[in-house]
């Protein structure tokens, strides 16, 4: 898959993204990957000053709400990142079935790497409007229970849904308030 022909033209307004795995391989059904993403997440609203507005990481997707100022290059900084310290966390631990299959799913034309962890792209949405804003919370926080993992949101450990609702979560995030 080519890379996204959406762009970010504007960082005062947030957008929502989805990355996704190669292949659909369900990497973060690992939870030690799983943690890799949400210290990542951290990571780009503490260090780089990203608004993070919602969540959910899923076994081979995660789809966000977030603003920054060079989102673009946050992004790719993020998935590069995350790619190589899962990559290593898989050789430490001896996931050798993983990284076969990452190792496949390679695009040729990547000279730089060994592996593939994520499709190229990140497909950004402008966020323009909060009753849009509002739809794309509602809609990662049904992720998982649309896919018939959990009952309820809230249930679901690798969400911000926990936030919204008041309750412990994993990370902070910035809650939207219309």
């Amino acid at each position: 898959m080519g890379r996204s022909a959406n762009r970010v033209y504007d960082s005062a307004y947030p957008y929502f993204i989805t990355s996704s795995v190669v292949e659909g391989y369900p990497i973060f059904a690992n939870p030690p990957a799983a943690d890799i993403l949400l210290n990542a997440l951290c990571f780009l609203q503490e260090q780089r000053d990203a608004r993070l507005y919602a969540y959910v990481i899923m076994e081979n997707h995660i789809h966000m709400v977030i603003q920054a100022n060079k989102l673009s290059s946050n992004i790719q900084a993020f998935k590069s990142w995350t790619a190589r310290s899962i990559i290593d966390l898989f050789a430490d631990i001896g996931r050798y079935l993983h990284l076969s299959k990452l190792k496949r799913a390679k695009n040729p034309s990547h000279t730089d790497s060994i592996h593939q962890l994520w499709q190229e792209g990140f497909h950004p949405v402008h966020i323009y409007s909060d009753r849009m804003m509002i739809q794309k919370i509602e809609y990662i926080h049904r992720n998982p229970v649309q896919r018939g993992y959990v009952d309820h949101q809230e249930d679901w450990r690798y969400s911000s849904a926990r936030n919204y609702l008041g309750l412990d979560a994993l990370i902070p995030i910035t809650l939207f308030e219309p």
